[in-house]
């Protein structure tokens, strides 16, 4: 069966997570809009929380059903348990975390779960980062499915295709949604990080998640 899988297969399932990230879009410019009559920074808190309701539960399905298509169709495991990381590699996680978190600082002027505590308050709060968490997982899977494709192409492991990739759809994706070209290259330098970071946790699922929350949310 795997000499039947195609590079465009996993980056077919890459694009796959991408287009579920989408679909948030689809909700909050085109859909939601219609229903309350107004502007996403114009929803009342109830609303607010729907929204990300709706959407973590759409993030879930997409996700689940990546997975486990990954597995049942192409035989590729994302839970493999993976080799013993060295020394180097936990600092070199370490590094890629304090940069990702000391440009966070830097762009939010503060931490930014202070500042997101702030803004929104104990309930916003609590649900803004469980809808961060689901979207961990979908630019996880962007990662993990787009290497594989690269790597399936080129037959190198030790390039960081899926945090290219990842960079450069959700940098673009950014740049459109908060009308900022800044925000859009700093996605692509995270994104690349990201992609760095999975290769160094020896492309450990758990330990990408746990490290790419704490890169991407905090």
């Amino acid at each position: 069966m795997d000499n039947k899988v195609t590079g465009w297969d996993y980056f077919s399932l890459g694009m796959l997570a991408f287009a579920g990230l989408g679909l948030e879009a689809l909700y909050a410019y085109v859909l939601e809009p219609m229903i309350y009559g107004g502007a996403m920074q114009d929803w009342s808190t109830s609303q607010t929380i729907i929204h990300w309701i709706i959407t973590c539960i759409s993030w879930g399905t997409v996700s689940y059903w990546l997975i486990f298509a990954s597995k049942k169709k192409y035989q590729f495991n994302l839970f493999e348990t993976s080799d013993k990381m060295t020394k180097w590699q936990w600092a070199s996680v370490i590094f890629c975390v304090v940069i990702a978190l000391v440009a966070s600082y830097i762009d939010w002027k503060g931490s930014k779960v202070i500042r997101e505590f702030q803004s929104k308050g104990l309930l916003l709060f609590v649900f803004q980062y469980i809808y961060y968490a689901f979207e961990t997982v979908l630019f996880m899977l962007i990662i993990i499915f787009t290497q594989k494709a690269f790597e399936v192409w080129y037959k190198r492991k030790n390039i960081p295709y899926g945090g290219i990739i990842c960079g450069i759809t959700w940098g673009f994706a950014h740049a459109f949604t908060k009308g900022s070209i800044w925000i859009g290259l700093e996605g692509i330098v995270l994104g690349f990080l990201l992609g760095v970071t999975y290769l160094l946790v020896n492309r450990d699922i758990k330990k990408t998640y746990i490290v790419l929350f704490i890169m991407f949310a905090l």
